[in-house]
């Protein structure tokens, strides 16, 4: 019997060991058969290179839970060790078995999972005492048991074993009890051992018989050996890929596409990723790429290996050139780390360009499905743009797909401005734009369909991108002031004629918090629409961009702000024009004439002044000024009131200005039940 110290240099060490080390309890199960597997393929390789004789025989590795005895047993028949590899590899914790291995053995070093050494320890984070039985493979090797309660001292006495290999036993505490359930170790097996190279059971499959699942004879293997990232893509075939994603993702829908990785220069690199029906949520389906070393599970958070926007994707990546810290549970900065995020960068947009190249009308029909994660990564990775604009599409209202240059082709000879700027018009509803789509079709413009939740922050890159290139919404203004084509525009009507239309209808407009309206005229046509409501493209797309940006959180708090157009050309805002003026020509007039004298007076107060700074300016004459803006202000409520007590009694004002509203989504509550009833009056006269 031995007795002793584990070889650390200090008692303090090893809790500190159990407890910061690894990152997750549950990586103990992990830690302990990835050895186990270790041990089965030195003895695979001993065996190729003549090094053990004996009959390698049923090499899996059994997990098993005792209840009663409350014990966790991992089992091998791999190389084993004695009394001396014990004291060697896991009394002087960080001598790892493997480095020697792997020197003696470096020609097959890709066999070898386990090359970090303190692997084993990682079990006393939910073992109060861990046994090792053990027996060598060497002819004539003595079995021995190792014992530890999880300080530094151990104990080693020769024992009795049948069979070579290891025997790794867990007495778990009183606060772990929850990995004696067979459930949580078969769902921490799978997790993180489903892909392991050497078969690996856990009990026996069962079979329903005489009212209930009864246990069989046949071994429940939980891994797949060979796994579909391991074979060579020539041998596979399409159903292959469907359904090693199924196994992956039981839940999902069928992926778009998929690409197998293959590299071993400069780094090895083996996976499979596949493009996802990407849901309009950028995080629904993040974290779902397994990161795999030499078939070890690591974890499914990939970021600092792939680029942001390819965290979307789905599938596999294993590569033991990717460092990870002793636990294996973290990633490390590293030169190959970029060298191989540029590569599964490359390989992706390839295989998008190959796609696209080769199968056009499939690529557009998944286009929709393809778009957020494409746009994702022109948004977040200039190199990416760079390759992916000769493929990402625009889609117009009718559903056709256009490349970047096939649509500046296509729109240039007839939306291009007087500037020399080309206008790309755009819809980002069609049902609630359908007035303003129908206006820019029938001047035989093309409207594009961006109703994407990147489309904002596509739409301001694109403008930086693209020359003398704008986008704008198409209800963003009338559409003959979107694409302006000459400096000279007629218009229907005077200034006076144009304050007074404008001020009836602005007395209609209603009063709604945190919006504002401004009413202007405009000729726009005798078929186009009497009144029409917009928004400043520059102030919707500020306001947009407050709620994804906390540094513009300022716009977001500006009110909405809306321009009503008047069409002087329509027949109805003619007639309101005409009737207004016979109406309400008696009660404006002395209110005319009196601005008119209160406007020349001012004028003539300020040409007294002209020239002089304004403390120069004698008192009587700002204060003659200052009384002189009072009365025009006063005089204009009261014309504004006119305005507002004709309007309210003029059913064709309130309709019209409610249609626009309503169009706009403006109009509601009161507004609306008024709007409603109004309607029913106007019908049944």
């Amino acid at each position: 019997m031995q007795k002793g110290n584990i070889g650390i240099t200090t008692e303090n060490i090893f809790p500190v060991i159990k407890k910061f080390l690894y990152s997750d309890h549950e990586i103990f199960l992990r830690e302990l058969v990835s050895n186990a597997v270790d041990a089965t393929q030195k003895l695979k390789t001993y065996a190729m290179r003549g090094d053990f004789k004996g009959d390698l025989g049923d090499l899996t590795i059994r997990v098993s839970v005792d209840k009663e005895a409350k014990t966790l047993t991992i089992s091998d028949r791999g190389i084993g060790m004695t009394a001396e590899e014990i004291d060697k590899y896991i009394n002087q914790i960080a001598f790892s078995g493997a480095n020697d291995f792997l020197e003696k053995y470096k020609d097959d070093a890709q066999a070898i999972i386990g090359h970090f050494g303190l692997g084993f320890y990682s079990a006393f984070m939910v073992a109060d005492r861990v046994d090792i039985v053990t027996l060598s493979m060497h002819e004539g090797a003595q079995a021995v048991k190792w014992t530890c309660d999880g300080s530094p001292a151990y104990e080693i006495t020769e024992c009795e074993k049948a069979d070579r290999g290891t025997d790794i036993v867990l007495h778990v505490a009183d606060d772990c009890q929850e990995f004696l359930e067979n459930a949580k170790v078969e769902s921490l097996l799978r997790k993180y051992c489903h892909f392991l190279p050497v078969a690996i059971a856990f009990g026996k499959k069962t079979e329903w018989k005489d009212g209930k699942q009864v246990p069989t004879d046949e071994d429940n293997v939980i891994n797949d050996t060979n796994p579909l990232w391991t074979r060579t893509p020539s041998t596979l075939k399409d159903e292959d890929y469907r359904n090693f994603y199924r196994d992956l993702y039981p839940m999902a829908d069928e992926p778009l596409f998929w690409i197998h990785l293959n590299v071993d220069y400069p780094f090895h690199l083996t996976g499979v990723l596949y493009f996802p029906k990407i849901k309009n949520n950028l995080d629904i389906n993040r974290h779902k790429i397994q990161l795999y070393c030499n078939q070890v599970f690591v974890t499914d958070e990939v970021e600092n290996i792939v680029p942001e926007f390819l965290t979307l994707l789905h599938g596999v990546i294993d590569s033991p050139d990717i460092p990870l810290n002793v636990s294996r549970s973290y990633l490390q900065s590293d030169a190959n780390v970029k060298k191989i995020s540029q590569y599964i960068t490359k390989k992706v947009s390839d295989r998008l360009q190959s796609i696209f190249k080769t199968e056009r009308a499939v690529y557009e029909e998944k286009w929709n499905d393809l778009k957020l994660f494409i746009h994702y990564g022109m948004l977040s990775q200039e190199d990416f743009y760079e390759k992916a604009k000769a493929y990402a599409l625009l889609t117009d209202v009718d559903g056709k797909h256009y490349t970047y240059d096939e649509y500046r082709d296509l729109v240039k000879p007839t939306q291009t401005d007087k500037d020399g700027n080309l206008i790309c018009l755009y819809a980002s509803d069609t049902t609630a734009q359908y007035a303003y789509i129908a206006e820019a079709q029938k001047k035989g413009y093309n409207v594009l369909l961006m109703d994407g939740q990147l489309d904002s922050p596509l739409v301001q890159m694109l403008e930086q991108k693209m020359e003398k290139t704008r986008f704008s919404r198409v209800d963003a203004d009338v559409i003959d002031r979107l694409i302006v084509k000459s400096d000279s525009r007629p218009h229907a009507l005077g200034a006076e004629e144009s304050a007074q239309l404008c001020g009836v209808f602005r007395s209609a407009l209603p009063k709604v918090d945190k919006v504002e309206f401004h009413v202007e005229t405009e000729s726009m046509g005798v078929t186009s629409a009497p009144v029409v409501i917009t928004q400043s493209e520059y102030m919707r797309r500020m306001k947009e961009m407050s709620h994804l940006q906390a540094g513009m959180s300022f716009y977001g708090e500006m009110p909405d702000m809306y321009t009503v157009v008047l069409n002087a050309d329509h027949r109805l805002v003619q007639r309101v024009l005409a009737d207004a003026t016979t109406a309400m020509a008696d009660k404006l007039a002395p209110i005319d004439a009196e601005l008119a004298g209160l406007q020349a007076r001012r004028a003539a107060i300020e040409k007294k002044g002209e020239g002089k700074a304004y403390n120069d300016v004698p008192a009587e004459d700002r204060e003659a000024l200052n009384q002189c803006d009072a009365d025009i202000k006063a005089q204009q409520d009261k014309k504004d009131a006119a305005y507002a007590e004709y309007a309210a009694g003029n059913a064709t004002i309130s309709q019209l200005v409610d249609l626009a509203l309503l169009q706009n989504g403006l109009l509601q509550g009161e507004a609306l039940a008024k709007f409603v009833e109004r309607s029913i009056e106007m019908i049944g006269k």
